[in-house]
Order: structure tokens, then sequence, then C-alpha cells
């Protein structure tokens, strides 16, 4: 795991420059704020060394950390002498930099196995880990390696996967959705857990059909009453999720017997509306507001929809086959997605008169194929590529906070999970965990 690009430690040099090192992190993290001299080849690396000795001098049962700096809102990722110079920054003047902890994973907890490629994860449980697996089951995680629930009904590959909001506190009255190429999508109830040795096997309590291809993203809305797919037949359709069957669409499958046990019934339910706009396959969809939908497509285009009136109410075309898709950063207003080309891409919809990113992150050398917003930070987000690395990054530089390499293959998928970790899953059939991530 590079967590720095390989900085190494500054070599001596005569010309010092005057700083002070500031913080809003609580003591005892909090340095003398008296100004100092130090060399100006010091990098990243040799600064957080510096920061440290101050620290362990004001307390002699300091436990060493890494660090990161900011000179004027922006990330060091070059010696001191070099940033002043790209930055046109005065060296004669005392020099405040700020120090903040450094966002990159401390730990790599166990994988945890699966019998296929892992082609889709949820994270937004912290009680849990949701995945979906090309062997056509989901699976709930309760922790590195243990497996608590099967989901099992689908009978092709699971392509994506997501929890719904739940009124309830435990796991038990949660409800979670799976696609898959099998055209479905399938709404299930956790339930209770036994206390076995395995897994519990639990089957769907509604299968959504409509789409004429296999449905590539899910995703619910903030309430968790409806959820919208979007599939390789161009289309997004929009569902309810309720478990009542006392509605037009929705008709029951009979119990059957299995083992010689009834099983519970069914439920079928229809789309209650189509959003229709792409060319191509629908490659994701994401319902950050209950009004408002966003889906990326091999048609190179980002759309926005108005739920209550199925109409797109922007479009936007970037030459390039958008994989993935996520909202998040400055007032859950920008966009981020990546597709068939090593470059990560930000937009911001509200800058009127232009659609470019306001950011690109060229770091990953193949398709990326999943990227996710931290949900308590504007700055942090994740991105996973088909050349078997997740890399964390931060808005205030352009290159990576922290560069993930535990997959031995592609990655398909990667998420947050309890806001300090990074789960992802790929070819290798691994659930991969870096945890101990200091997000602020």
């Amino acid at each position: 795991m590079d967590i720095d690009g390989g900085v190494g430690a500054a070599e001596e040099s005569s010309r010092q420059v005057q700083v002070r090192f500031v913080t809003k992190l609580k003591p005892p993290y909090k340095a003398p704020p008296t100004s100092i001299a130090i060399p100006s080849n010091l990098t990243r690396f040799g600064l957080s060394v510096l920061v440290n000795n101050l620290l362990e001098a004001a307390n002699e049962d300091w436990i060493s950390e890494p660090f990161d700096f900011l000179i004027d809102g922006e990330l060091v990722r070059m010696s001191l002498e070099e940033f002043l110079l790209a930055k046109g920054i005065s060296a004669e003047k005392v020099l405040e930099i700020e120090y903040i902890k450094a966002v990159a994973p401390r730990r790599e907890e166990e994988p945890s196995l699966h019998d296929d490629w892992v082609s889709a994860v949820d994270g937004s449980n912290d009680r849990y880990i949701l995945t979906g697996c090309y062997d056509g089951f989901g699976r709930i995680w309760g922790a590195p390696g243990v497996c608590t629930h099967v989901l099992d009904g689908h009978s092709g590959p699971v392509t994506s996967v997501c929890n719904l909001k739940s009124k309830a506190e435990s796991v038990t009255d949660q409800i979670v959705a799976t696609a898959s190429k099998d055209r479905t999508v399938r709404l299930w109830k956790l339930g209770a857990e036994k206390s076995l040795n395995q897994p519990k096997k639990v089957r769907a309590f509604k299968i959504l059909q409509g789409h004429s291809a296999a449905v590539q993203s899910i995703a619910a809305d903030p309430m968790g009453d409806m959820v919208c797919s979007g599939s390789w037949d161009c289309t997004i359709n929009l569902w309810n999720t309720s478990a009542s069957d006392g509605e037009g669409n929705i008709v029951s499958v009979k119990k059957r017997k299995k083992d010689g046990e009834d099983e519970e019934p069914q439920l079928e339910g229809e789309a209650l509306s189509t959003l229709v706009g792409h060319t191509q396959c629908v490659s994701s969809v994401v319902w950050p507001q209950h009004e408002t939908i966003y889906s990326s497509s091999w048609d190179h285009s980002i759309r926005r929809w108005n739920v209550e009136t199925g109409k797109d109410t922007l479009s936007m075309f970037c030459g390039k086959v958008i994989n993935c898709l996520d909202i998040g950063g400055e007032n859950s207003s920008l966009i981020a997605a990546g597709g068939s080309d090593p470059i990560l891409r930000i937009w911001d919809p509200r800058k009127p008169g232009t659609l470019s990113p306001i950011f690109q992150f060229s770091s990953h050398n193949s398709w990326i194929s999943s990227c996710k917003w931290h949900s308590k930070s504007w700055l942090h987000l994740v991105s996973a590529s088909y050349d078997g690395k997740v890399m964390l990054w931060d808005l205030r530089t352009a290159w990576p906070l922290a560069v993930i390499d535990s997959h031995k293959d592609k990655v398909m998928c990667a998420d947050w999970w309890k806001n300090d970790s990074i789960v992802s899953g790929g070819v290798d059939s691994k659930l991969c965990i870096s945890s101990g991530i200091p997000v602020q």
C-alpha cells in the first residue's frame, strides 16, 4: 500500500524556510505555534517526521503517526521549494502550514472469499456488508470472513446490490435489493439470524420483472419506498418496494413445498414507470434525493431525471463510455464518473455556461469500474479500476492519497463502510477491507 507515491527522506539543504505549523486537531495533536526554520527541500514525509518530533517533545507518550500538509488549502505533494515555486508563493515571509491526519488505510482485514467474481458491494449499513457475486448469490457479511446470510434465487450473475433504508434498528428487519443478468430485481428480508455454523439461506419476498435485458445497476430512493433499475435494454424502471400485495400490479406466487416445508409466498411486481432516453446500456443509477435520479450510460451520457415527470432535466455528453457514477462532494452537488479510459472526472452542474469537468484524476491505467463519495466528507472519494487498484482521492490534490493493491486482478466494485473503511470486490473472488482511514 503506497501512501505518498514513495517520497523519501529529505536531504540536507542550505536553504531554509521559516514556517509555523497550525492544526484544527485537538490536543495532544497541537504543536507549539512558534515559527521555526526548516530545509526547503522537505517533502510530506520529512514534514511528518518533523511534526511528530515536535509533538513527542511535548508528550513523551506520543506515538508517531503520518500527517498530511496544506498550504493555502492545497495538499503538498512535492518538496516545499517546488510547491512554493509552482504556486508563486514567497519564501521570504513566515509560511503557515496546516497539518491533518494522513487519510490512508492503517490495516488490511482478512479477505472474505466468494465462489466467483465479486461484482457488487454496498457498505451503507454499519452492521454488515452486502455483496453480489457472479455465482448468482447475494451475501451478507457481519464481519470480515463471516457470512451470515446467502440470498438465493437469481438464475444469473448478480450485477448490483443496495440497502433500502429501514426504520427498524435491527438487521432482522432490514430489506435489501439485488439485480441480475437474469433480468430481474429481487427484494429480500434478512430475518433473524440462526445460531448455526453456516449462513442462513434467504428467499426473495418480491421479484420485480419487466426489463427485456440484463439489469446492470439499482439504487433505492432515500426513503426506501422505491427502487430504480438501469438495464442493457436502455431503460430505467421505477419499482415499489412494499411487501403488501394489495396493489393491482402485484400478484402472489403460490406457496411451494421445499424439503417437506411450506415456503413463504413470493410477490411479483411490475414497474410503476419507465424513464426513456438513453440509447445504450444504462450502466449506473444513483437516487440521492426523493425527486431526482441520476444515470450514466454506454451512450457517453450522464442524465438527471425528474422522478415525478419522468423527464431528463440535464444531459451531459462526455465522449466516453461511462461505467460508474456517484453524487456527493460540496452540498451533494458534484457528479463523479468513470468509464472506458483511466480518468476519474468530476463535474459541478451548478456552474453555468460549461459542462467541462472541474477535476480530472488520471493515476489509473485501465477502465474505471466504480467510484464512491465519502458520506461525511465533501473532499474524499474512492475509485476502483480494471488495473487491479483501488485509489483514495482528496479534491485538494491531483495525486491519490493512497493506492490499495489488495486485489490480484480486475477490481469491479468499491464502497465505504463505517466511514473509516474501504470495501472492494473483484475478479479474484475476494471482498477486501482496508480499514482505519481517519477521514475528517
